[in-house]
C-alpha cells in the first residue's frame, strides 16, 4: 500500500543572462528588466492550485532552481518562501536550496538570500579555467567563482555547494584535477562533479565541441574519484560528493522517490495520492509569457501506472550509493519487493546487486553498469 512520502518543493525561475550552449534546461535569455513582482505572484498561486497534493504534510525541503534565482532580488525569493510558509508549513529542519551564478550575483546579497531564508547555497563554477568556461558560454571567471565560496562561506549559510563538469572541450588530465584541488581549497561542504554530455537541442548539439575520447574520459573519472574521496568528500549519489552530515537532503528525497511539488515554467512535479493510491507526475506551462498569462499553470497531468513503478522507482533509486530498503520500495510503489527478486538475482549474478534480507545493495560495478542494471527490470 502506498504511503505518503516527505514533500518537497520546487521554484523554477527560467532566466539567464544568456543561454549556455551545453544547457537544455527550460531557460531564456533575459531581454529588459524581469518581471520579477508578476512572477513571484503566479508562483504562489500555482502553488496554491496544488494545495490538494500537500495532504497534511509541510515541506521538507526547497530547491529554488533554474535558469538563474540570483537574477531575483531577495527581497522577492523572501515573499516566494513566506508565501510557501504560509500556505503549506515548513518542517523545523527545513533545507532551502537557491542556485546562483558568480557572474550575476552582487557580493554583498550573499547575506541578503540567507536573511531571506535561504539556508544552503549551489553555486554553478562548471571550471576554473578561463578557456574552459569562455568555451561553456559562462559569463564569470575564476576570480569571481573563489570570491563567491568565500561570500558563501562567511554569509553562514548552512552547506553551499560547487557544481563543477569535467570531460570538457580539449580537456586534459591535469586541468579536470586542477578544477578538483581549486574547489576543494574554496571547502564547500557539497560538490557536483558530473561529465559535460551532448545533449538535443543545444547550441553544442549543433556544432559540437572536441571532447577528451572515452579512454580519457574514464582516466578523469576513475582519478577524480579517488582524489575526491582523499580530500573527504563521500559520493553519495552518481555525481555528488559531500562531507559526512552535508548530503543535498531535496535531492535524496528525489531519488528516493519522494514527492514534490514543482511550480514556475515547465516545472514537473511528482505526487503520491493515498486515497485513490495512485501516484501522478505533473509539468506546468513551460514558456514565460504563457506562464504568466495563464489562470490555471497545470499543462499535463499523467498517471504512474501501476506495471511502470517499479522501474520508475528503480530509475531513481540506482542513482544513490546507499543500500536501498525493501521496505521502503514497498511504501513508495504500493508493490510487493518479491516481484523484484528475479531482476536482483541476475543482477547478482553478474556481481551489479547484493542481497541482503532486508536490503539491495548495488556493489562498486553495478553503479558503473546503472542501464545494464536496469535492463534486468524491463520486461
Amino acid at each position: 500500500m502506498l504511503t505518503l512520502p516527505p514533500l518537497s518543493l520546487y521554484i523554477h525561475i527560467p532566466w539567464c543572462v544568456q543561454k549556455c550552449p551545453y544547457c537544455d534546461f527550460n531557460s531564456h535569455g533575459q531581454n529588459g528588466e524581469l518581471p520579477q513582482q508578476a512572477y513571484v505572484d503566479a508562483l504562489l498561486e500555482d502553488l496554491r492550485q496544488d494545495a490538494d497534493y500537500v495532504q497534511g504534510r509541510k515541506l521538507h525541503s526547497i530547491f529554488i532552481g533554474g535558469g538563474t534565482p540570483s537574477l531575483f532580488d531577495a527581497k522577492q525569493i523572501q515573499a516566494i518562501l513566506e508565501g510557501a510558509k504560509a500556505q503549506i508549513g515548513f518542517e523545523g529542519d527545513i533545507e532551502i536550496t537557491m542556485e546562483a551564478n558568480p557572474g550575476t550575483l552582487e557580493h554583498d546579497d550573499f547575506a541578503a538570500y540567507r536573511a531571506a531564508g535561504v539556508t544552503r547555497l549551489s553555486i554553478g563554477v562548471q571550471s576554473f579555467s578561463s578557456d574552459k568556461l569562455n568555451l561553456l558560454g559562462r559569463i564569470h571567471d575564476k576570480s569571481e567563482a573563489e570570491i563567491a565560496a568565500a561570500k558563501a562561506q562567511a554569509a553562514n549559510y548552512n552547506s553551499f555547494n560547487l557544481d563543477l563538469m569535467h570531460g570538457l572541450p580539449n580537456q586534459s588530465f591535469e586541468e579536470a584535477m586542477a578544477d578538483i584541488e581549486t574547489a576543494a581549497d574554496l571547502a564547500p561542504p557539497h560538490l557536483s562533479w558530473y561529465q559535460l554530455t551532448i545533449e538535443p537541442n543545444t547550441l553544442f548539439h549543433s556544432k559540437p565541441p572536441q571532447l577528451p575520447d572515452d579512454e580519457a574520459l574514464w582516466h578523469i573519472y576513475e582519478q577524480g574519484q579517488q582524489r575526491l574521496a582523499q580530500l573527504g568528500y563521500q559520493q553519495y549519489e552518481i555525481s555528488a560528493y559531500a562531507k559526512p552530515g552535508y548530503q543535498c537532503q531535496h535531492n535524496l528525497n528525489y531519488w528516493q522517490f519522494g514527492d514534490y511539488i514543482g511550480i514556475g515554467c515547465g516545472a514537473h512535479g511528482k505526487i503520491t495520492l493515498t486515497e485513490s493510491q495512485q501516484i501522478v507526475r505533473t509539468v506546468k506551462i513551460k514558456h514565460p509569457k504563457g506562464y504568466l498569462a495563464a489562470d490555471q499553470y497545470l499543462f499535463e497531468k499523467t498517471e504512474v501506472l501501476e506495471e511502470d513503478r517499479a522501474l520508475e522507482y528503480l530509475m531513481n533509486r540506482f542513482r544513490l550509493m546507499s543500500p536501498i530498503p525493501k521496505t521502503e520500495f514497498e511504501v513508495r510503489t504500493g508493490l510487493s519487493a518479491d516481484m523484484l527478486t528475479l531482476g536482483m538475482e541476475k543482477a547478482a549474478d553478474r556481481g551489479l546487486v547484493a542481497i541482503a534480507e532486508k536490503h539491495w545493495q548495488l556493489t562498486p560495478k553495478g553503479t558503473m553498469f546503472v542501464n545494464e542494471l536496469l535492463s534486468y527490470f524491463c520486461d
